[in-house]
């Protein structure tokens, strides 16, 4: 079997999928996978990490997503692909990097799915006590997030069209109610001594800043804006719609987000700041600061969006994660019944069973919401990482695939990769240990499975930049400030990231390119 066999799709199943999805609902998709369970504890998880310079956390967080994102609409609007995420760095880049990211997103969108899970099951202890004690997910609490994730890919089971609708009803809702919390919190009063009484603007210096984006869930809280990249090939006009309904997704929820964050920290009663931002303890954060505020009727309230706001962006995860796996299925990386598509839904079903049963999995071991999300985030910004590199092999070699809206592309390309592969390294030793090393170790899994199919000496000399990549990213967290041993002081390891990055993606892309100009059918779909 030929390498363009490799990641040819299989026969038919593309041609299932219904083209059903305008401008406003793919809006919608974007901005109801951005506003789920982030909004109740980002801010708080973040001022405990970098106190009230957690502000820039978003802003940082925001601007860098938004540069990975214009590379995610040039690939999404140029070649729409179910599972795009996954699809392209394989089209671009080889098996071995299709079989690497597909991976990745795997075990991010099942985590997500548990973490979102995990968050409704904290809020709802309050009408139903027992879900969640001491800190922890009870055995009763994740039955219950097990129940409601089954309950949501059920409502995912009937095609793309009623998931669209009920989605923009459900974000409607979702977005009045965070905007209804900020305005009730500020009427109650402010204390602009905050930001000295718990140890200055930044208590725990710059590098808590960058850390926080990763490890206090904001990338997460920011993260859902591919949701229509995912779908794109379920679009009526991919390339019209979808660069518009992205960037507007992007910069609405920054903007909120950021206002709940000053929110926050200008609304908490300043003697609660005794022990400084980290002595401060909610299990959830923004429903127990509107009762001590005397707001209960706004905790109703908070408490209730707490069961629904996550729910409805989980319900955005699940139909767009099963496209996801869907991808990893149609680039061999998944047994082939992944990969198909229901004939009377439109919808790939076993893809989503799938994630089900990861995602639940996931949630039996956690303990809550913070446990997951660190790991999130890591696996996220790789996988967008690697699209860049996908985005300039094709900008090299094919660049028929590519639409031509993003100016700039050979630039953008390499600093969006820089940017995700510093958000990567901000996200903390601990984190990094888990998820990287699991990728690298999965090459090896990948010559067993694929070594009959395909030249696996030829394949891994075409993916050596991405074993090298995950390689090398771990030995400088190993090494570095954020968690590591501070061997390499700062800044100067993040400028280090920075090199590194630019050379591996100069490498990738030309490694990709030349992978491109071997296919007999350079567009291998």
């Amino acid at each position: 079997m030929t390498t363009t066999d490799s990641v040819r799709p299989l026969p038919g199943q593309d041609d299932k999928l219904r083209r059903e999805l305008g401008y406003w609902s793919l809006t919608g998709i974007a901005f109801g996978g951005i506003i789920g369970s982030g909004w109740l504890f980002g801010s708080f998880y973040g001022a405990q990490a970098a106190g009230p310079a957690a502000v820039l956390s978003w802003v940082i967080g925001g601007c860098a997503l938004g540069l990975v994102a214009l590379v995610l609409i040039e690939l999404g609007s140029g070649t729409p692909q179910a599972g795009g995420l996954v699809r392209w760095p394989s089209l671009a880049n080889g098996p071995l990097a299709g079989t690497l990211v597909g991976w990745a997103m795997l075990l991010a969108v099942a985590s997500t799915m548990a973490a979102q899970a995990s968050a409704i099951t904290q809020y709802a202890d309050r009408y139903l006590p027992g879900l969640y004690v001491d800190g922890a997910l009870t055995p009763l609490g994740k039955v219950a997030g097990a129940g409601l994730l089954l309950v949501l890919v059920a409502l995912n089971w009937f095609g793309v069209k009623l998931f669209a609708r009920l989605n923009l009803l459900v974000t409607a809702i979702k977005v009045t109610i965070p905007v209804l919390t900020v305005v009730a919190l500020v009427l109650s009063g402010l204390h602009p001594e905050n930001v000295a009484a718990g140890g200055g603007f930044a208590p725990f210096g710059w590098p808590a800043v960058l850390t926080a984006i990763a490890s206090a869930g904001i990338i997460y809280g920011l993260d859902g804006f591919a949701a229509p990249i995912d779908l794109s090939g379920e679009a009526r006009n991919a390339r019209r719609d979808i660069p518009r309904a992205v960037l507007t997704a992007i910069c609405l929820s920054m903007l909120l987000h950021v206002v709940l964050q000053l929110t926050f920290v200008f609304v908490v009663p300043t003697d609660s700041l005794a022990g400084g931002w980290q002595g401060i303890d909610f299990s959830s954060p923004f429903g127990e600061l509107a009762l001590l505020l005397n707001l209960s009727w706004l905790a109703t309230i908070i408490y209730a969006d707490a069961v629904f706001s996550p729910s409805g962006s989980t319900y955005v995860i699940v139909a767009a994660g099963s496209r996801e796996t869907y991808a990893v299925a149609k680039n061999k990386a998944l047994p082939r019944r992944f990969g198909r598509v229901s004939e009377r839904a439109g919808v790939p079903r076993n893809a989503m069973a799938l994630n089900y049963v990861l995602a639940v999995l996931f949630l039996l071991p956690s303990s809550g919401w913070q446990q997951i999300i660190g790991v999130v985030g890591v696996l996220a910004v790789l996988t967008y990482a690697l699209c860049t590199v996908a985005a300039a092999s094709f900008r090299l070699a094919a660049p028929h695939r590519l639409a031509g809206w993003v100016r700039g592309l050979g630039w953008i390309a390499p600093a969006g990769f820089v940017v995700g592969s510093e958000l990567i390294y901000w996200g903390s030793w601990q984190n990094l240990r888990i998820a990287l090393p699991l990728l690298a170790a999965s090459t090896l899994l990948f010559a067993a499975l694929r070594r009959r199919d395909l030249d696996i000496r030829r394949e891994l000399r075409t993916g050596a930049w991405l074993v090298c990549y995950l390689a090398w990213l771990l030995l400088v967290s190993a090494l570095g400030t954020f968690g590591g041993s501070n061997l390499i002081p700062a800044p100067w390891d993040t400028v280090l990231v920075a090199a590194l990055a630019l050379l591996t993606h100069r490498w990738g892309a030309r490694s990709g390119a030349a992978f491109l100009r071997r296919q007999d059918e350079p567009t291998g779909a």
